[in-house]
């Protein structure tokens, strides 16, 4: 059974009413960060689990560990940041919750760690209670300032991937530059799906990629459109999904059943039912929604939210209560709203019969065609 980080105790709880929680009630800093820091800490213990169904072919799970001790890091810098106003007793129990997501990322790493030929003896006056497992550099007692400090992190599944990565059977990403037209990579000898560094592509994954939706990763793309609906339906979501390093795009990103996590996005669309949302450093980007709590916005600007078009909520078969529009900026710590995100008027959302006639293409239409049909070239990509 998973551990699960215990956060014990909750400032200042807020007011709840009919429509959820009331926004107003949040200019309390201390209680902004904790729903900040609550979120966090579940974000982070998610990605962990997910860790045992990454491969470690092409770094996939070394790229998760690199992201929750960067995660780890920053929270426990916000902590200490956030001294001025949080008693010293609270910032001691947020302390003790992180070493306790420290020690279940220790767990489970140390579940990867290659076991070694040579045995180090214990020295007799030491009782062998646990056995010595090769560190992370990187990681340091960070948590020390705020009264605790948490064991480094084993580095174990650097290795485990580096070895691996020889083993892929095809190279999908690379091949998707020396094909024509719409490419649609089959994925179907991988686990993940991984595709970057590519500029002017129209994507669309077929259903064969239906093996490869353990986790999803888009990175370093620019005026593209991928569309990733089709392996995500008919039961098989991704279980995480990574956004990042993309400009003046369209990222029709299909139903994710864990978290998202966007950063870096610039003068794009994105189209994605996921159970939580968080967005990084994102500049005017447009996010057709359906999301199972509060999407979470930090270092923003120019967000518009809009809920998940009819032909892909159908397609997805998406059930349950949509929050696409309780957006959390957890950088706005003023009583008024935020001006970083805003809803997308409806005149300006996109019409469903762009969505069925242009966006899946066709052999008179280039992805430029596509992107100004959308509107990324044309109001907001200039």
């Amino acid at each position: 059974m998973d551990t699960q980080v215990f956060i014990p105790f909750r400032p200042n709880p807020p007011q709840h009413h009919a429509r959820g929680v009331d926004h107003r009630n949040m200019a309390d800093p201390k209680e902004k960060f904790f729903r900040y820091f609550q979120a966090e800490i579940t974000s982070i213990q998610a990605q962990i689990d997910d860790l045992v169904t990454m491969s470690a072919i092409g770094g996939e799970r070394q790229d998760c560990i690199d992201t929750v001790l960067a995660g780890i890091s920053r929270l426990s810098n916000e902590v200490m940041d956030a001294g001025d106003y949080i008693p010293a007793y609270d910032q001691r129990t947020y302390a003790q919750a992180m070493k306790a997501l420290t020690d279940k990322l220790n767990e489970t790493t140390a579940k990867f760690a290659p076991k070694s030929r040579f045995q180090f003896k214990s020295k007799p006056s030491k009782p062998a209670s646990r056995p010595e497992v090769q560190v992370d550099p990187r990681v340091r007692t960070s948590f020390s300032s705020v009264g605790s400090k948490h064991a480094p992190v084993p580095d174990a599944a650097k290795r485990d991937a580096e070895e691996s990565a020889a083993l892929s059977a095809k190279h999908y990403n690379e091949e998707l530059e020396h094909q024509s037209g719409v490419r649609r990579p089959s994925f179907s000898n991988a686990k993940n799906i991984v595709i970057y560094d590519h500029s002017g592509l129209h994507i669309m994954l077929p259903s064969t990629a239906s093996r490869a939706t353990s986790s999803g990763s888009l990175t370093n793309l620019e005026r593209c459109v991928v569309d990733m609906t089709a392996p995500s339906s008919a039961g098989t979501p991704f279980a995480g999904l990574a956004l990042k390093n993309i400009k003046q795009s369209l990222i029709i990103a299909g139903h994710v059943a864990g978290p998202v996590h966007m950063t870096g996005l610039h003068n794009s669309i994105v189209v994605v039912a996921a159970r939580q949302v968080r967005i990084h450093e994102c500049k005017d980007v447009d996010v057709y929604l359906h999301c199972a709590s509060h999407p979470i916005i930090e270092d923003c600007s120019g967000m518009r939210f809009a809920p998940l078009p009819e032909l892909y909520a159908s397609k997805l078969e998406i059930k349950g209560e949509n929050q696409w529009d309780q957006v959390d900026d957890f950088k706005w710590l003023k009583s008024e709203p935020s001006p970083n995100w805003s809803i997308l008027p409806e005149e300006k959302r996109i019409p469903e019969d762009v969505w069925k006639n242009s966006v899946c293409g066709g052999p008179t239409l280039s992805t430029d065609d596509i992107l100004r049909r959308v509107g990324v070239l044309g109001e907001r990509g200039s």
